[in-house]
Formats: C-alpha cells, sequence, structure tokens
C-alpha cells in the first residue's frame, strides 16, 4: 500500500509543519484537503502549492466541523487520512502562573481533535487503510511544573487517540471473511512525540506519508518518538 491516490485531510494545515505535510503527501501521490482558519494564509497555501485544495473552518466549532466535512465530502468525496497539527505553546513558571487564560488557549486543539475525528469517523473506517495521525510532546512522559497546562492538553489528546485506536482493533476483531474492503479493518490511530517541531518539518511529513506503508494492525495505538522542546 501507498499513499498515492488517497485523499488526506489536514487540519492546521498553514502551519510550517503543515506545509511541509502537504508538500510530502503531494509529491507522494496523495490528494491534501488543507484545513485552517485564516482564508488568506489558505489562499498563500494554494498558491504554493498547487493541487491543494483549501478549505477555511474553526476547528474548534463542532457545528463548523460538520459543515466542513459536509463541503469536503461534495467536492472530493471521503477521506481516507487526518492529520491533527492544531496546537501552540503557552507556558512557564511554575504551578502558580499556569494561568486559566492560557489551558483555554491551548483547550482548543483538543476540541479540534474531538471534533475532527468524529466528524470523519465514518470515513476512516469505510476506507481500505484509514490513518488518523496528530503530534504530541515528550513532555507526556515527563511532565513539568512549568508545562502543566500544555502537557495535561497533550495528555489528553493521547488518550483520545488510544480512544480511537481501541475502536478501530475493535472494529478489525470484528471483521468476517468476506466484508467489504474497508469496515475498520484498514485504519490506525498514530501519536507523534516531539521535543520541538522546528527543523522537524521534513521528518514529520516523512512519517506521515510512510504510515500508509505499514499495516494499520502494527502502527494502530502506537506512539513514536520523533525527536528535539513542545510539539
Amino acid at each position: 500500500m501507498s499513499v498515492e491516490g488517497r485523499t488526506v485531510l489536514i487540519a492546521g494545515a498553514t502551519s510550517a509543519s503543515g506545509r511541509a505535510v502537504a508538500r510530502a503527501l503531494l509529491d507522494a501521490g496523495a490528494r491534501v484537503v488543507a484545513v485552517g482558519s485564516d482564508q488568506g494564509r489558505i489562499d498563500a497555501l494554494e498558491s504554493e502549492l498547487p493541487g491543494v485544495i483549501g478549505e477555511r473552518a474553526d476547528l474548534t466549532d463542532g457545528d463548523d466541523v460538520l459543515e466542513l466535512a459536509m463541503r469536503v465530502h461534495a467536492r472530493v468525496g471521503d477521506v481516507d487520512g487526518v492529520v491533527q497539527l492544531v496546537g501552540g505553546w503557552r507556558g512557564g513558571g511554575g504551578i502558580a502562573d499556569q494561568t486559566e487564560e492560557d489551558y483555554r488557549v491551548l483547550e482548543r486543539s483538543f476540541s479540534a481533535l474531538r471534533h475532527v475525528s468524529r466528524a470523519f469517523w465514518d470515513d476512516l473506517v469505510a476506507s481500505p487503510a484509514g490513518r488518523i495521525a496528530i503530534v504530541s510532546s515528550t513532555t507526556v512522559a515527563a511532565p513539568t511544573a512549568g508545562a502543566a497546562n500544555y502537557t495535561a492538553v497533550k495528555a489528553a489528546g493521547e488518550s483520545w487517540m488510544q480512544s480511537l485506536a481501541h475502536g478501530f482493533a475493535a472494529l478489525r476483531q470484528t471483521r468476517r471473511p468476506g466484508d467489504a474492503q474497508g469496515s475498520g479493518g484498514g485504519a490506525a490511530a498514530v501519536t507523534f512525540r516531539v521535543s520541538s517541531l522546528s527543523g522537524l518539518e521534513d521528518r514529520l511529513a516523512a512519517s506521515v506519508v510512510d504510515l500508509w506503508l505499514a499495516d494499520a494492525s502494527t502502527i494502530n495505538g502506537s506512539v513514536t518518538e520523533l525527536a528535539g522542546d513542545r510539539a
């Protein structure tokens, strides 16, 4: 298998890592739907990478995400992959410095993951090679006081991914001979951990492309550290 001919949606696509992932997927023959919240940056990405299909949406708004899913289905059909790159960093100091304002800003990335994964769950299950991936942080394995808010949100994201993986695995176990291709048997949820994405954009992009080279059962629920301070 490969990603060639598959449709992959990138959530948070206008970041440096999003552009790198989009470029790598296009080069590998995939159709790329790039989602962001700023129309100007989406337009710029479409100009930079001809072939990218841009969509604007507030991924923290569940209704907006459902409307996004309807537009995507109308334009390109079902998707085979979701790469969740909505993130951000706020932190520093100690526990007393972990403000509610900072937490609410960081929490938006977890809300986006929940909304997007639910909206495209049926697509991933139906695909013969469904993949969903997020970028988390190495701080989940070694929390610090200065990154408590940030790490808590990343840990929540990882927990959600493990739940998705459990759902995919359960479908795989109940799949019977003769079932239609897809039926959840080819789907996988994968987490990448980094200590910093700066300088790792191309490595992340290559790792995303490689998700379609592996059997779903071998990578579903996996947590892979890519390297380097914050996701």
